[in-house]
């Protein structure tokens, strides 16, 4: 079994994780605090899920989870972008990652079934 910090799902999930941290410390004070938080606590949900997927012969349940997780931060960057906290230069960089996530959870949960 590969360890699941060498899954290049895991890699480009932590690789998010980070640029979340660093976007949220330039939001509004109000956003900062309940939407910044809430992406923190989906993404960090969501490699969770992707370990425990990585350590189970049945992973179709934790990985719908961990593409629910995904689509949620990808409807979140889009409020966010909406509300004028991150520039659109900004929001397509997140959107690449985003999407870079979720194909690779997409086609694992395909191999899964």
């Amino acid at each position: 079994m590969v360890l699941y910090s060498e899954l290049p799902v895991y890699k480009a999930s932590y690789d998010l994780f980070v640029s979340i941290f660093e976007y949220t410390q330039h939001f509004n004070k109000e956003y900062k605090y309940t939407v910044g938080e809430k992406l923190k606590n989906e993404t960090l949900e969501m490699m969770v899920a992707i370990y425990r997927a990585n350590t189970r012969t049945d992973k179709k349940e934790l990985l719908q989870s961990a593409r629910e997780n995904i689509e949620v931060i990808r409807l979140l960057f889009r409020l966010l972008k909406d509300l004028k906290q991150i520039t659109l230069e900004k929001f397509v960089a997140i959107n690449q990652k985003i999407e870079n996530v979720s194909k690779q959870l997409a086609g694992w949960h395909k191999l899964s079934v």
